[in-house]
């Protein structure tokens, strides 16, 4: 039975290529919202942390009816740490719109998930976005497009894909670029016409799919997937098994079932093969399950997630001001929340370590485990976690290290100090092209490398630079690679932090606290020019005499301090330092706090180095 009625799609891009946005304009011209109806840019962003960044980090779904036809949409991310969010969902769909922005062309992430589509066979749909842009660069980017899909070795019929050239924000389409679009009309036509409806089997036993889940107060855990064959009705009892472990076989019942119409999940008695549906009532349900009728128990086998390149280490808070903010604070509490981070992202590792107050915990990269960090304390968690770490492995005996595909424009005056700092991180230059009035640069790089590389690229492009990378492949370890030129400056003693003390330690270098803050020793307070830290007395008072100087009144004048981000602090961090997260501060400390310990350390460190 092929599915007429029915078109199930996922929007894949790079990041900030415009996805979320093209999707609002779908939503609007489907009259999903009622006319006077006030609707906020980017809804399908829908968390905090999503809206506050401008990036989308979970994979969402949608749907819009067009000529009776209903287009399942599924709006995935951009960024390459959230890349298994990509993966995942590309089981739940029959074609994609790969968007491209019509002045960058693709990128590192656009050449990741087309190579996922190319390999699961699907459809494609080129979409090139914001054509209305002042430098949009048409012809090349659709040169840039095909060359992309040769070089990937697209079939005869993925790399004859139509060209839909839009901007998502007017909310319009065209198939001439030349012709201006006035609606979206041509895209939704385009979808109809070129993506394959589902071919069913209605008739045999029920078969789910779960390629996502979400978590509710009132019903527990939800899965979210894609019926492959049969019904699925409400009330009924089925059993939930895994293809990669065939003696899991757990017995039952499907209590509510849901199909998204907009952006609302709407209750629904049954639905049939090709359907994206939410259900909740299996309690212990996970992302790769198959949920099967009892009289035919066949688990469908899953996508194989790519493994995570980046590790930390998640603590149990110790340090002298441990238990002041958090409201979950101990072991227990950490490694629930953990294990419970799992359930839901296929990207990520937790492992035991020797230690029972921490964990291993293994990502895609930082700004995967970050979003993760932020999210535990913003739901009260006080813990501290470790420096980034790339993941080794040994491959035929060799030892070898993850590296990336780095792609950065940068005006032409800045090419020679990207190309300083590249040598120094041991990139190697693959590509190198003029785009516009700016120079694309294409590197491979270590991932290693990259870490703290973002802000002294932001100061050597002077703020107009922008990169992005995504993972290339594992090679020979290149060598030893230094991960920072600078020291810390380390308070001295517990206290406070006056003005008087800060006034004479913001000559030692760049100060992170501003004077009332409260300090403990060994906690990191500022940067340090030199190589070696420097410890620094911040509480120290001024003494007072009896004898009354001319200049003794003059105020003080501090240098405003430099406030760091969560990700900016992750990228400081030195081998010997943690970062202590709790719900109102993060602080940097060392690992050892007391300074004559840290310093005998070191020279034995030393001696044996």
């Amino acid at each position: 039975m092929i599915r007429e009625d029915l078109r199930n799609v996922a929007i894949i891009a790079h990041v900030d290529h415009g996805k979320t946005t093209l999707v609002d304009a779908m939503l609007k011209q489907s009259h999903t919202f009622r006319e006077n109806q006030t609707v906020e840019e980017r809804v399908m962003d829908s968390n905090d942390l999503e809206r506050e960044r401008g990036i989308t980090i979970l994979a969402k779904n949608t749907s819009v009816h067009y000529k009776g036809v209903k287009i399942n949409i599924v709006d995935t991310p951009g960024h390459a740490d959230f890349s298994g969010e990509v993966e995942r969902v590309m089981m739940m769909v029959n074609g994609v719109l790969v968007l491209v922005d019509a002045a960058e062309g693709p990128m590192p992430q656009t050449r990741f998930v087309v190579q996922k589509a190319l390999e699961m066979g699907h459809r494609l749909i080129i979409v090139v976005n914001k054509i209305d842009r002042p430098d949009a660069r048409l012809n090349e980017v659709q040169d840039e497009i095909l060359e992309l899909l040769l070089d990937l070795n697209a079939s005869d019929d993925q790399f004859s894909s139509p060209v839909v050239w839009c901007s998502g924000r007017d909310g319009t389409a065209t198939l001439d670029p030349s012709v201006p679009g006035k609606d979206l009309t041509p895209l939704f036509e385009t979808i109809l016409s070129h993506i394959a409806p589902p071919e069913v089997d209605t008739e045999q036993p029920e078969q789910l799919l779960v390629s996502s889940i979400d978590y509710n107060d009132y019903v527990g855990r939800i899965g979210i997937g894609r019926i492959e064959r049969g019904a699925v009705r409400q009330g009924q009892q089925v059993v939930v098994a895994n293809y990669n472990n065939i003696q899991q076989r757990t017995p039952g019942k499907i209590v509510n079932l849901y199909q998204i119409e907009g952006l609302q999940r709407v209750p629904c008695e049954e639905a049939k093969a090709g359907d994206i549906v939410c259900f909740s009532g299996l309690e212990k349900i996970n992302i790769g399950d198959t949920i099967c009728s009892p009289e035919c128990v066949e688990p469908k086998k899953f996508v194989k997630i790519t493994e995570p390149t980046v590790e930390m280490t998640f603590s149990v808070n110790d340090s002298p001001f441990a238990g002041q903010d958090g409201k979950w604070v101990t072991t227990r509490h950490l490694r629930d929340r953990l294990f419970r981070e799992l359930l839901k992202d296929v990207s990520l590792r937790v492992e035991e370590t020797g230690s029972a107050d921490s964990y291993r915990v293994c990502g895609r990269g930082e700004m995967h485990l970050s979003i993760l960090i932020e999210s535990m304390r913003r739901e009260g968690y006080e813990f501290q976690v470790s420096t980034p770490r790339v993941m080794y492995k040994e491959l035929d005996g060799v030892k070898c290290e993850p590296m990336e595909r780095l792609i950065v424009d940068v005006p032409d005056e800045s090419t020679g100090a990207v190309f300083q700092s590249m040598g120094n991180r041991k990139g190697e230059l693959l590509h190198m092209s003029a785009v516009g009035s700016r120079t694309r640069l294409e590197f491979i790089i270590p991932a290693r490398g990259l870490f703290g590389y973002k802000s002294e690229f932001l100061t050597s492009t002077k703020g107009e630079g922008v990169m992005s990378s995504v993972f290339f492949e594992y090679q020979p370890y290149k060598g030893e690679l230094s991960r920072r030129n600078t020291g810390s400056l380390v308070a001295f003693e517990t206290g406070e932090a006056v003005t008087y003390g800060l006034f004479n330690a913001q000559g030692r270098g760049t100060l992170f606290i501003g004077a009332g803050t409260p300090v403990y020793e060994g906690m990191v307070i500022g940067e340090s020019p030199k190589s070696e830290d420097i410890n620094v007395n911040v509480c120290k008072q001024k003494h007072l005499t009896n004898t009354r100087s001319s200049a003794s009144d003059e105020a003080l004048r501090l240098i405003t301090p430099k406030r760091m981000s969560l990700e900016e602090c992750l990228e400081f961090l030195a081998d010997d330092e943690l970062l202590e997260v709790t719900p109102k501060n993060i602080r940097i400390r060392k690992r050892i706090l007391d300074s004559e310990l840290r310093a005998k350390a070191r020279a034995k460190e030393k001696k044996q180095g």
